[in-house]
């Protein structure tokens, strides 16, 4: 029987030591995407209180019977963090044997959200974005721009990024790493100076219930794949028609929470659907498409059992 001292913590500095890959995250979710069709995984929709000061808490729950595993990951944002010098946003993956219900691992929530954000976009890239994209902007300039940065860079030949955001240090850290890859950067006085002529972008504004939107899909040039991570509340939604095809990350899910990422009408599908072929990404080179999400526990699981397993390697 698991005692409370036996259960590992795996910090941030421990989950990125595991060496876990792009293509290891993606070929996680693939499988775990297989698993819900087989009847081997499950997943809830995302439970979500938004108290009126202005914070966002969010738990998500996902489990699997092979290995077995449960992750239930929770999380807070507070935009008041930063006046702690804390980040915005912060929380822990708690992971329990699906069997009999005993704790296996608790895991640092930050990194875990970081790099399954990214791995999720990335699944959606691969079969939405063309293949020989070499442009990739950055709306927001944060942790998630880096995640997606290091992510793209994986998948394709990059050679510039362009980039827009509020915060000079991240603004500057994004250039770094831009560097540290061998890519040009070009920073940019507007989200749609950014977007424009871009083959992939992604969006990662900090959620705030006073951010008015300014991003819209008309700008994107034919081709373009879009990830958009951030509740969409940069763009002005009724631009969303501009994209010839449109999927987010669970139906379910979408259909249980009431205020809509997107026009239904808009949405051709979701992740487990474009997975499993029931439609395709993309059909001609010019069309412009998007992976619009909320996060999706399957991505936290996928993340999550991966790290589990290549730490019980070491």
């Amino acid at each position: 029987m698991n005692r409370a001292e036996n259960i590992p913590y795996l910090s941030g500095d421990t989950l990125s030591g595991l060496g876990i890959t792009t293509g290891d995250v993606i070929d996680s979710i693939e499988a775990l995407i297989r698993g819900i069709a087989q009847g081997t995984v499950w997943n809830a929709p995302k439970a979500v209180i938004m108290p009126s000061d202005g914070r966002y808490m969010m738990a998500a729950l996902a489990a699997m019977d092979k290995p077995s595993l449960l992750a239930v990951k929770t999380i807070v944002l507070n935009p008041r963090n930063s006046a702690r010098g804390l980040p915005q946003i912060n929380g822990l993956v708690t992971m329990l044997d699906s069997e009999t219900g005993l704790p296996v691992a608790i895991m640092d929530g930050n990194w875990i959200t970081a790099v399954r954000t990214a791995g999720l976009s990335a699944a959606a890239a691969k079969y939405m974005a063309n293949k020989d994209a070499a442009v990739a902007a950055f709306i927001g300039c944060g942790v998630q721009a880096k995640s997606h940065l290091r992510a793209f860079a994986d998948l394709f030949p990059l050679r510039r990024v362009k980039l827009f955001g509020r915060g000079q240090a991240n603004i500057d850290g994004l250039c770094r790493l831009a560097d540290e890859l061998g890519l040009s950067s070009e920073i940019c006085r507007s989200g749609r100076q950014a977007a424009e002529g871009a083959e992939l972008l992604v969006t990662s504004v900090t959620y705030s219930g006073q951010l008015e939107p300014f991003m819209d899909a008309d700008w994107l040039a034919p081709g373009c794949f879009a990830a958009i991570t951030d509740l969409s509340a940069p763009w002005r939604k009724e631009s969303f028609s501009a994209f010839d095809i449109i999927t987010i990350d669970d139906m379910e899910q979408e259909a249980a929470l009431p205020n809509k990422l997107v026009d239904p009408d808009y949405v051709t599908g979701d992740l487990a659907g474009l997975i499993l072929g029931e439609f395709k990404g993309r059909t001609s080179a010019d069309q412009r498409t998007a992976f619009i999400f909320r996060g999706h526990a399957l991505g936290d699981l996928a993340l999550a059992s991966l790290a589990f397993r290549k730490f019980g390697e070491t």
